[in-house]
C-alpha cells in the first residue's frame, strides 16, 4: 500500500515539475517574442509633507490639512511583459504652519503652537525607478494589458529651496511689506557657526516608492493614477533641524527674525494674518518655558519626506514609423 501512496506522490511531483518547467518555459518564450516599447507621460497630482511641521505620529491630519500641488513628465521603457524602467522630472510644492497645524489642540501640542513657524518649498525631482506590472502585457504595445497594477521603487535627485514669509503686523518692522524669503542663506539654527553644522545643501536625494493602477484606453495611450512617498535624506526640506535655537546675539537682521517665531502676536503665513496671541497667552501660564529667551532647545529633530498622488496620461511611441514612398 504504502508503495502506491510512495507512486502516486511521485507521479504528482513529476507532474508538477514538468507543469512548473512547461510555465518557466512558456515565460522564456514570451518574453523572447516580447517586442519593447516605450512611452511618454503628463501627470498631475497633490503633494504632501510630513516632518517636524507637520508629524508622522498624526500621519491622516498631515496628510490632509495642507496638501499641495504637482506635475510630472516622463519617460518609460517596457523592456519584458512585466518589468519596465522610467525616468521622470517633478516639479511638486510642500507646505507647511505651526499655527494651522496646531490650532485645534494648541494645548496638546504646545511646544509646536508656541514655535510658530512655517515654510513652502518647491522641489524638483528626478526619479530613475523600476516598475513591477503584476498583469503581463502581450507580445507588443497594441497587446497591453488591459488593466494591471503595479509597484515601484528607485533612486531621486532633489533640489529644493524652503522660504517662509515676513512678520506680519504688528510685529513687521522694519520690513513693513511681507515678502517670502529664502531661508538657507538665513542659516535659522545659526548653521556654520562653531560648534554648529554646517549650512545645509540645496541638493539632496530621496527614494521613491509606490504603487499606482494602469488602464489601456486604445492602442496609443493608457491612464493611470499612482501613490508614492519619497524618503528625503535631508531633515531641511522645511527648514527646521536639531541644531536648536541659536544665540540671538550671533544672528542679525532677517537671520534673527526669522530664527525665532514664537513671541510674534500674528502667523504670517496666513492673510489677513490670524491672531495667535490668546492661545500663546494661555500656553504662556501653563509652560512659561516654551517662550523662555534661555529656551535653546530644538526646533525640530524629524528626518522629513512627501507623499506625491498623480493622475497620469501615457503615449506609447509608435514601434515603427511609417515612411510615405518615394515618387
Amino acid at each position: 500500500m504504502k508503495k502506491n501512496h510512495y507512486l502516486t506522490a511521485g507521479v504528482l511531483a513529476a507532474f508538477m515539475l514538468l507543469g512548473n518547467a512547461a510555465d518557466s518555459l512558456a515565460q522564456r518564450q514570451l518574453n523572447a517574442r516580447f517586442v519593447p516599447y516605450s512611452s511618454v507621460s503628463f501627470g498631475v497630482g497633490s503633494s504632501h509633507y510630513y516632518g517636524d511641521v507637520a508629524g508622522y505620529r498624526k500621519f491622516l491630519k498631515a496628510t490632509y490639512i495642507m496638501p499641495r500641488w504637482n506635475v510630472g513628465l516622463g519617460y518609460t521603457r517596457q523592456f519584458t511583459p512585466n518589468f519596465a524602467a522610467r525616468a521622470m522630472f517633478t516639479w511638486a510644492r510642500i507646505a507647511g504652519d505651526d499655527y494651522t497645524f496646531n490650532k485645534n489642540d494648541y494645548v496638546e501640542s504646545g511646544q509646536q503652537y508656541a514655535r510658530n513657524l512655517h515654510f513652502r518649498n518647491d522641489l524638483k525631482e528626478f526619479a530613475l525607478t523600476g516598475i513591477y506590472n503584476f498583469v503581463a502585457d502581450g507580445r507588443n504595445s497594441n497587446m497591453r494589458a488591459k488593466f494591471t497594477p503595479y509597484v515601484f521603487g528607485g533612486v531621486a535627485l532633489l533640489a529644493h529651496s524652503p522660504e517662509a514669509r515676513t512678520p506680519a503686523p504688528p510685529n513687521n518692522e522694519p520690513y513693513e511689506a511681507q515678502k517670502w524669503v529664502k531661508l538657507q542663506p538665513l542659516h535659522t539654527e545659526g548653521q556654520g557657526q562653531p560648534g554648529r553644522d554646517k549650512p545645509y545643501s540645496l541638493v539632496t536625494a530621496s527614494v521613491p516608492v509606490g504603487f499606482g493602477l494602469r488602464y489601456a484606453l486604445n492602442e496609443s495611450f493608457n491612464v493611470a493614477f499612482e501613490i508614492g512617498y519619497r524618503y528625503s535624506f535631508t531633515d531641511y526640506l522645511d527648514d527646521v533641524g536639531d541644531g536648536g535655537y541659536p544665540d540671538p546675539a550671533t544672528l542679525e537682521g532677517l537671520s534673527k527674525i526669522m530664527s525665532d517665531r514664537r513671541f510674534e502676536r500674528n502667523a504670517a503665513r496666513i492673510k489677513p494674518a490670524p491672531d495667535r496671541y490668546t492661545k500663546a497667552q494661555e500656553l504662556f501660564n501653563i509652560n512659561p518655558t516654551l517662550f523662555s529667551s534661555e529656551e535653546r532647545g530644538a526646533r525640530g529633530y524629524i528626518t522629513d519626506g512627501y507623499l506625491l498622488t498623480s493622475f497620469q496620461i501615457h503615449y506609447i511611441i509608435p514601434g515603427k514609423i511609417k515612411c510615405p514612398p518615394i515618387k
